[in-house]
């Protein structure tokens, strides 16, 4: 499964709000990310969103589609981890230890942010929704490896 590194964090504290990059971000076990506008609801799979610069980078190479990471609303940019192989799985993050709950299919949000054909193109590639088990702080640059094999 390997391991990658956090490329950037975005987070928006109100729900609507397009994500802003941040230089840091308190994870909190069981509750998400401080600030970010799904702190705190009880649903662990809003906790910690993840999406691959790969997908992004497909998405492009593939279908002609620029996709910005922070558009795409998930909360960490990763590079060099297979996320899709998260699923069920413990991994850590920095300081935080996550466990990936299901894949974070694409919505029409996102395909309304980015570009038509959004949907099509990152179905199965546009990433992780995770808890977090353990919390700690998170930046960019971070590394991302599985726990569980």
């Amino acid at each position: 499964m390997g391991h990658g590194r956090v490329e950037a964090i975005f987070i928006s504290a109100n729900c609507g709000d397009l994500p802003h990059p941040v230089d840091s971000v308190t994870a909190v076990a069981g509750k998400g990310l401080e600030g970010n506008r799904y702190f705190d609801t009880g649903r662990p799979e809003q906790e910690l969103t993840l999406v691959a610069a790969e997908q992004l980078e497909y998405a492009l190479a593939e279908h002609g589609l620029e996709i910005d990471a922070a558009a795409s609303g998930r909360n960490l940019l990763t590079r060099g981890i297979d996320l899709n192989a998260l699923v069920g799985k413990r991994f850590r993050v920095g300081e935080a230890e996550c466990r990936g709950i299901e894949l974070c299919e694409p919505c029409t949000t996102l395909e309304a942010r980015t570009a038509p054909g959004a949907i099509k193109a990152l179905v199965h590639r546009a990433g992780l929704n995770a808890e977090i088990l353990s919390g700690g702080e998170l930046r960019p640059g971070d590394a991302v490896t599985a726990v569980d094999f």
